[in-house]
């Protein structure tokens, strides 16, 4: 798989932000809106219980919401290649998370508790593939993976203070979730009215691509479809993606563990999240410029993390279960960063909202399937769990070996 490198010093062009510019500012919403969600999502495990959940429950409530995230941009891809209104679906997906947050932590009811969780989720999924399109337009001039890299551990900077503050704020309160999840309404309006900033100085972000699609064309009009129809290596990938998925514990599932064993009380576990986030960025850093010089084979690293999070995370031993979390968090930052930034070099940029909803409703389903199958071999026996998800993660490898070779 090609990869493209040498754009990072591209000037602003009809724009008044450079390319890097616009992926910093753009990272710096991301920062805060992961302040937000991932200081929310970072005791949804807790809180759930809190309110009477099993771990079944937790598993298939988050893993719900991750197909929520994910699966919903089947319809929301299309719907933003189709409008070619990118901003107007990017806003709408952020002030949804930013309004469900805060009140997630008035709700002493479990059912209305689950259905914030998956609302916040739903604000994802709608902004997302426009998001992700918009900020490809730029990577094409920094580089893919390094421009997807920055900008997610910048999200890491967020969601590290995130947890942390959640922690602050409920070993100050006992344990209280209210002001724990309210403090999290200024974030929200401040990232709103830096997108919408943003948006006013980069109206037309594919000016950025257009500048640097010959050489492109050159390096990865191979592996495009030319007739309107997503390339074939695209659907191998996707089928990759998924397998890790399938594979993969939710941190829901983690910390469920975490307080059920007694092995961390409530307040500490927002920070293990705020260091697994920290993990998060900096493989982010590393595979994405790694990708940028040795293209897709990076990723063989994302199975191999996959498969020791559960080995390690749901032991009864406090040192081996962090680190098992800080695997988790690698792993996620790989996805967050590599993953997306290797779909906007296989599809053409009329297509790549559609492709990024297509990919992310294929990862939906498989993060339910993962979510429910993790929590279900959880309750039953855990050495089957850590033997189930090795064999999946072994055929993933597999994939990722077709899809190089298709490539």
């Amino acid at each position: 798989m090609s990869v493209n490198t040498s754009h990072q010093d591209a000037p602003a062009g009809p724009h008044r932000l450079s390319p890097w510019r616009f992926v910093m500012v753009f990272g710096g919403v991301s920062l805060l809106m992961d302040f937000v969600y991932e200081g929310a999502r970072s005791v949804t495990g807790p809180l759930l219980a809190h309110l009477g959940a099993s771990a079944a429950v937790v598993g298939v409530v988050t893993g719900a919401g991750e197909a929520a995230a994910l699966g919903l941009r089947l319809a929301s891809g299309p719907l933003a290649d189709r409008s070619r209104r990118f901003w107007a679906w990017t806003i709408a997906g952020y002030v949804l998370t930013a309004v469900t947050v805060p009140v997630l932590g008035l709700t002493g009811v479990l059912w209305v508790a689950c259905a914030l969780v998956i609302a916040e989720r739903v604000g994802k999924a709608v902004r997302s593939p426009a998001k992700d399109t918009l900020l490809s337009h730029a990577t094409a001039a920094t580089g893919r993976g390094r421009g997807f890299a920055v900008h997610e551990a910048m999200d890491q900077i967020g969601a590290l203070l995130g947890p942390l503050t959640v922690a602050g704020v409920l070993a100050l309160t006992g344990d209280d979730y209210a002001p724990a999840l309210g403090v999290f309404a200024l974030p929200g309006v401040a990232a709103i009215a830096l997108l919408l900033w943003l948006r006013a100085r980069v109206p037309d972000p594919v000016a950025y691509e257009t500048t640097v699609e010959p050489l492109e064309a050159e390096t990865q009009g191979p592996t495009r479809s030319q007739d309107g129809k997503l390339p074939r290596t695209f659907w191998v990938y996707a089928a990759f993606t998924a397998a890790t998925l399938t594979g993969f514990a939710t941190f829901g599932v983690l910390s469920y563990h975490l307080v059920a064993r007694h092995l961390l009380p409530t307040a500490a576990v927002p920070v293990l999240y705020a260091a697994a986030m920290a993990a998060d960025a900096l493989a982010a850093l590393a595979t994405g410029w790694l990708y940028d010089r040795f293209g897709a084979r990076v990723l063989a690293v994302l199975p191999l993390l996959s498969a020791a999070v559960p080995g390690l995370a749901f032991t009864d031993t406090v040192w081996i279960t962090v680190a098992g979390a800080l695997v988790w968090g690698a792993a996620v930052g790989v996805q967050e960063s590599t993953l997306r930034a290797t779909v906007a070099d296989l599809v053409a940029p009329g297509r790549r909202a559609t492709a990024y909803g297509i990919f992310a409703g294929i990862m939906g389903a498989a993060a339910l399937a993962g979510g429910a199958l993790t929590g279900a071999l959880y309750d039953v026996s855990i050495p089957s769990l850590i033997a189930t998800v090795a064999a999946i993660q072994a055929a993933a490898l597999v994939l990722l070996w077709v899809t190089r070779a298709r490539t």
